[in-house]
């Protein structure tokens, strides 16, 4: 299995990049989230997974992990394809469709192109308790929070709680009592709430 690969940026478009490492020049496909990623780069290290049909060996690259590790559980659910979810990443940040998953937000699922009602209610039902087993939500930054409270809502996931509930405990935490920044005292105080 080739795990990534690192080297020169022979040809760019939306959905292909050329890397040229030590003489080889491999054609990754890419979602349109990779390509503003390495846009202005002339060099770089893709993460890759390689699909291997009947009919071809496909590459697939990603600027980061979190991005890899969302496209393998996508095209692991039933009827979603490595051409959808490339979709999906090419349609929303992958940051914004972990979020829809464990929200169960299928509305944003459904207004990716290929997406059906039934698609994203399937995605949503197979992906949400794997999403919180992988702790894939948990590597994704999150705006609202400064550093104590990601940690605070990382340590609550690992407690069993959904991350939707711990988001909500922590932000009325840090809305009543700004200062605090001890992680501990916030994870104490946000299980007071729930």
């Amino acid at each position: 299995m080739i795990a990534f690969i690192r080297g020169n940026f022979v040809h760019k478009s939306p959905a292909v990049v050329q890397v040229e490492a030590n003489g080889v020049g491999y054609e990754l496909q890419i979602s349109l989230n990779t390509y503003s990623a390495i846009q202005g780069l002339e060099k770089g290290l893709l993460y890759t997974h390689l699909a291997i049909r009947e009919d071809a060996h496909v590459l697939y690259g990603f600027s980061d992990t979190v991005e890899k590790e969302l496209f393998l559980q996508l095209i692991s659910v039933s009827g979603v394809g490595a051409a959808t979810a490339r979709m999906m990443l090419s349609s929303v940040k992958p940051e914004e469709i972990v979020r829809a998953i464990a929200e169960a937000n299928t509305k944003l699922l459904e207004s990716i192109k290929g997406i059906g009602k039934k698609s994203a209610e399937r995605i949503v039902l197979e992906l949400k308790d794997k999403m919180a087993k992988s702790r894939l939500d948990a590597n994704i930054p999150s705006a609202s929070y400064n550093p104590t409270g990601q940690d605070a809502l990382n340590a609550l996931m690992a407690l069993g709680i959904a991350r939707a509930a711990g988001e909500q405990a922590i932000q009325k935490v840090l809305k009543a009592e700004p200062g605090l920044s001890v992680v501990e005292d916030i994870i104490k105080k946000a299980l007071k709430t729930l």
